[in-house]
């Protein structure tokens, strides 16, 4: 049976979205979960980023813990990988020296608060986040720093979540943020998922269906 998942980024939802969102069978949202509300609360999975300053802060005090997405989520996602950012430390430190706390790593953090709390915890491996980077380099990537934790979990939904027949779709994406994120590259490599068919946009109906 064929399965509805949806992630849900961090920018503006559209008004009218939230049902849509709360329907879907498997809903993935990200750290804060700031577009909750406009874009639903139903989640299934988040996806965190375990190193730096946005791990310690959630895993720091109880107001993450204890939000309402927190709560119903049954799997915590780190999408950054111990290994990539260990690796990353030493060569950042010479090109971004004001980043000498990026590469902290809290996973053992969240291992212990998905253990204590009986969630799954699922680490994106090195693998996928080496398969991103070599990816990005046919979207005319411009010099960056790691490609955004919206990305990769896309990625590792559609290769390592999704099944034959599943319909994945995004919201709340858009590809703006942060300096150091690829994200003119990654908007192209969306774009390029959804022409493939591979995943669409809730947020951004077919053309055929625009004004």
């Amino acid at each position: 049976m064929s399965r509805r998942i949806v992630i849900v980024g961090n920018g503006a939802i559209p008004q009218g979205l939230a049902a849509t969102i709360d329907a879907a069978d498997i809903v993935i949202r990200f750290n804060g979960c700031r577009s909750a509300g406009a874009g639903g609360m139903k989640t299934d999975i988040i996806a965190v980023c375990n190193t730096g300053r946005p791990a310690l802060d959630m895993l720091g005090g109880g107001r993450w813990k204890d939000s309402a997405t927190v709560r119903q989520a049954g799997e915590i996602w780190c999408v950054r990988s111990s290994e990539v950012f260990a690796a990353m430390r030493t060569p950042l430190a010479l090109s971004h020296p004001d980043l000498d706390d990026f590469c902290d790593d809290y996973t053992a953090g969240f291992e212990a608060f998905a253990a204590a709390t009986g969630r799954r915890l699922r680490v994106i491996p090195a693998a996928l986040h080496n398969a991103v980077d070599a990816g990005l380099a046919a979207f005319d990537a411009a010099p960056y720093v790691v490609p955004s934790s919206g990305l990769v979990a896309i990625e590792h939904a559609l290769e390592n979540l999704a099944e034959d027949g599943d319909r994945v779709s995004i919201a709340g994406f858009s590809h703006e943020g942060w300096q150091w994120h690829p994200f003119a590259a990654e908007r192209r490599w969306v774009d390029a998922l959804v022409t493939a068919g591979r995943l669409d946009r809730l947020d951004h109906p077919p053309a055929s269906r625009r004004s």
